[in-house]
């Protein structure tokens, strides 16, 4: 049983629950969406996406993005995941990544994307 991030209740009342999909999604939110340092017993954790949104738009910035975001994903989840590709974009002050993997146990092949409302980065 996987639990759902964020944590909600179900229409029973009782602690809501993802399929392993959606719990991997979820796991990668964590992953990028996280900052260093905002965990007290893991500060390590995370990937410092969030500092680089209000960054000024440059190819450089998003090649630092996509290296920043796939050292994370896979020192963090390489043990679930096998990390295929990211890809940032940035659009109308919004930050989007695509994360393409394959997970490990099921041996699927997804993409999942993710926003970040903010600056300009990528």
């Amino acid at each position: 049983m996987n639990v759902d991030f964020p944590y909600s209740f179900d229409n029973s009342g009782r602690t809501a629950t993802a399929t392993d999909d959606d719990h991997l999604r979820d796991l990668i939110a964590q992953v990028l969406f996280t900052a260093p340092g905002e965990r007290v017993m893991r500060p390590e954790f995370g990937s410092g996406l969030f500092a680089l949104t209000f960054e000024p738009n440059s190819i450089a910035l998003a090649a630092t993005t996509q290296a920043l975001i796939q050292a994370a994903l896979q020192q963090w989840l390489g043990h679930l995941i096998a990390l295929e590709q990211v890809e940032v974009t940035a659009s109308d002050g919004t930050l989007s990544v695509a994360v393409s993997y394959v997970s490990l146990r099921t041996k699927q092949r997804r993409t999942d994307r993710l926003t970040v409302p903010g600056g300009g980065a990528a």
